[in-house]
């Protein structure tokens, strides 16, 4: 089945996304959203489920014929960042952006769903259209909430795509790679507790700040010592807090980091060193610490079978050149609770701007190339379908 694309259309799709991107809601707040989604499905005659663990939605599109089916996500939250692009759609909620392209990743799914329900009749099984609220609300996230609420409790997927865009790619490109494609994501809070007094007798105090600095610089040691060089493990501290004032001795410090693995083994054991070095480093110096400790979403383990159908659907439509060899990123995704459960793939869609200079995913100035939205639109149509009909030839 091949699915083509008018002007009408991908400017629709292009209208969706900017009406999306003007009016963005963070985690658990998607209401306007949800009810846009809604809205649209009932114009394209697709039945839905609505209020899925709060503001999800599930799409159905069941085929002419029976067969197998295929779910399809998109996650429609956005981010608390204040938008300092200069495109004439910018965000029009203080302090909140669509700066991780989720906007797109609705308004393809969207497209997808119309594309698809214009040609029921032909399609052998059932087309599940998943729309997630939460995806950066880690540790908790949407899809498993989801799944708790009963998301696949009558219509259980064969198997599950999840599409995200991405710019390092250039447009036309799909990023795809048979296992590993998104790291497991955890975080940490450490408070360090010492005892203050004047800068100018520091033998009266315990310096909560050089308990800090001492556990920063052997946490990371961790990695270049502990963890097999072959192996991938990132561990950051990215805020630390402490002091009142120039000439006081800090009692109290506190650190927040993450730490990005792929390996269920390797997160184990960069969660037990950290452990390690935390509560040796604080009390060689005589002070204490207190650790929050968050495992946050796992890894994103693609199916090998899955993964090797996006790329021969991206392949059939957009050739050779179109499937890079790719590797994965240690970025957190909540679409990996889905593959723990179901078998399926993730992938990248390229959105690379025309000047070859991208801003990165969760940065104020990200944005994304619009003509990738039609190649995302008929990616996800297209799999959805070569799924289909590889299941029911198996």
């Amino acid at each position: 089945m091949n699915f083509e694309l008018s002007n009408n259309r991908i400017q629709e799709i292009i209208e969706m996304r900017r009406h999306l991107h003007r009016n963005p809601e963070v985690s658990g707040e998607e209401r306007n959203t949800a009810t846009f989604i809604c809205n649209k499905l009932s114009e394209y005659g697709i039945p839905f489920v609505s209020g899925i663990a709060g503001n999800g939605i599930k799409g159905i599109i069941d085929g002419g014929k029976s067969g197998p089916t295929v779910a399809l996500r998109a996650d429609i939250d956005a981010l608390p960042i204040d938008e300092k692009t200069s495109c004439e759609f910018t965000s029009t909620t203080d302090g909140v952006m669509h700066a991780c392209g989720h906007d797109a990743h609705t308004a393809m799914l969207l497209g997808a769903a119309k594309l698809l329900v214009e040609r029921k009749e032909e399609i052998s099984g059932k087309i599940l259209l998943v729309f997630q609220p939460s995806e950066e609300d880690a540790p908790v996230g949407g899809s498993q909430p989801m799944m708790d609420d009963g998301l696949f409790e009558d219509d259980e997927p064969d198997v599950i795509f999840g599409q995200h865009v991405w710019p390092d790619l250039p447009v036309g490109q799909i990023g795809i790679s048979d296992r590993e494609m998104m790291g497991a994501s955890d975080r940490f809070k450490v408070t360090f507790r010492g005892k203050g007094g004047h800068a100018s007798m520091p033998h009266q105090t315990t310096d909560a700040i050089m308990i800090a600095n001492t556990a920063i610089m052997q946490l990371q040691s961790i990695v270049s010592r502990n963890i097999d060089p072959l192996q991938s493990a990132v561990l950051t501290v990215g805020k630390i807090e402490a002091g009142y004032r120039y000439n006081v001795i800090a009692d109290t410090a506190v650190i927040e980091g993450t730490i990005r693995t792929f390996d269920p083994s390797v997160r184990k054991q960069m969660k037990e060193r950290f452990y390690q070095v935390i509560e040796s480093s604080s009390a060689s110096m005589g002070g204490e610490a207190i650790i929050d400790y968050v495992e946050g979403y796992p890894a994103t383990i693609n199916h090998e079978r899955w993964a090797k159908r996006v790329r021969e659907t991206a392949r059939k439509h957009y050739g050779e050149e179109a499937v890079p060899s790719v590797n994965p990123s240690l970025g957190g995704e909540d679409f990996s609770r889905y593959l723990h459960r179901y078998p399926g793939a993730f992938f990248w869609l390229g959105v690379m701007p025309d000047s070859g200079k991208p801003f990165p995913l969760h940065d104020p100035y990200f944005e994304l190339n619009e003509k990738a939205l039609s190649i995302g639109v008929k990616m996800l149509a297209n799999v959805a379908v070569d799924a289909l009909e590889e299941l029911k030839v198996t």
